[in-house]
């Protein structure tokens, strides 16, 4: 192994876990489970992963026991007939020697009602906007934010009980808890909201708490957050680092170990004046480790995949380089490892040239 690879594939450990290399598979929606459970066609699509080397799996977004909670009948769910399906995948991941953590997940009003199971039940976010200015249903009631919360815990529980490694709350990219933390869609004026960003972190931070509750203080527990939207790609919750850490204390001190850092392009610096990416700006202010993300690996960004576009493999050494220097602890890879199972094993082994290119016909199939 070449000595720029050396700090990629040591082993890493947070809160107990040891991850045997920095690779992780990032969550990817897949939806390939017909009423919402997941199959034995699945488990394979994980097992892969585990076979060709990928340090920790994060499961595609599993969404958590709330009639309004997904958006599709073939989102996998993470309660009821569902936990058996993933029971069977934690056994394959384990039986081939892998880790994995199961990404909890609630939409919010990125559920289109009519179009998603239980359609005669509204959509549900902290105001009821999809997007600033765009209303879609009521507020959530209070009684209604604290059943999510304690389905997130409940889902948190079945995971450890289940045999996963650790769990990740899916709080990025416009769903439910990345509603809370933007002030365009949460308009609250309780205590789930608020005009500053520290403020509107109480939703995600009592869902922290009760999952702590729940699994103990010595199971892992990753937070995905972004500063972007699917709603709008510019958006930053954050436009300054005093800001990000202010924003960043209390979800830390609620019970994190791990926060995953969703960027569109891992290479681009967060703020002026400084070339850290968000998961090394994170990494600076909490003192937590951090996971970066965003089109490693791939000559374009996914945005543009959702538009059909392809991608080739490119070189990760700028990766490596930022690893080295301790920019972020762990590197999750999306596309690369959706189209080629053995990613890992080929850039470990020096095989490059026969890493896979991504185009649209791999969404399309469990490959």
């Amino acid at each position: 192994m070449s000595a720029s690879l050396n700090k990629l594939f040591s082993p890493f450990t947070f809160n107990g876990l040891t991850v045997p290399n920095r690779i992780a598979m990032a969550p990817m929606t897949r939806q390939f489970s017909p009423g919402e459970v997941p199959g034995a066609d699945v488990a394979a699509y994980y097992r892969r992963r585990a076979e060709g080397g990928t340090g920790l799996i994060i499961t595609e977004g599993t969404t958590i026991n709330d009639p309004v909670a997904t958006m599709a009948d073939n989102v996998p769910a993470f309660h009821g007939p569902a936990l058996e399906g993933w029971k069977r995948v934690v056994e394959e991941v384990h039986e081939a020697g892998g880790l994995i953590a199961p990404q909890l997940w609630h939409v919010g009003t990125m559920r289109k009602a009519a179009q998603a199971p239980r359609s005669e039940l509204p959509s549900a976010g902290p105001s009821g906007l999809l997007l600033p200015g765009k209303k879609v249903a009521e507020p959530m009631s209070k009684e209604h934010i604290q059943l999510v919360i304690d389905a997130f815990a409940r889902g948190a529980a079945d995971a450890r009980e289940l045999g996963f490694d650790a769990v990740e709350l899916h709080g990025a990219h416009g769903y439910l808890i990345d509603q809370f933390f933007w002030e365009g869609t949460n308009l609250r004026d309780d205590e789930f909201g608020g005009s500053e960003a520290v403020a509107r972190t109480r939703f995600a931070t009592d869902i922290i708490k009760a999952v702590r509750r729940e699994v103990g203080e010595d199971y892992p527990l990753i937070l995905r957050f972004s500063q972007w939207k699917q709603q709008d790609f510019t958006h930053k919750i954050a436009p300054t680092p005093d800001e990000l850490a202010a924003f960043l204390k209390p979800l830390s001190d609620a019970g994190v170990d791990m926060f995953h850092c969703s960027t569109r392009r891992f290479w681009e610096p967060e703020f002026d004046g400084s070339d850290l990416n968000l998961a090394g700006w994170t990494k600076k202010l909490t003192g937590k480790p951090t996971m970066t993300v965003g089109s490693v690996g791939l000559s374009g960004e996914f945005i543009g995949a959702f538009a059909g576009e392809s991608s080739e493999p490119t070189s990760i050494d700028k990766l490596l380089d930022r690893l080295d220097a301790d920019e972020f602890d762990m590197v999750a890879v999306g596309r690369a490892l959706l189209v080629d199972p053995e990613w890992a094993n080929k850039i470990r082994e020096g095989r490059s040239s026969e890493l896979k290119p991504y185009t649209k016909e791999a969404m399309a199939q469990l490959a």
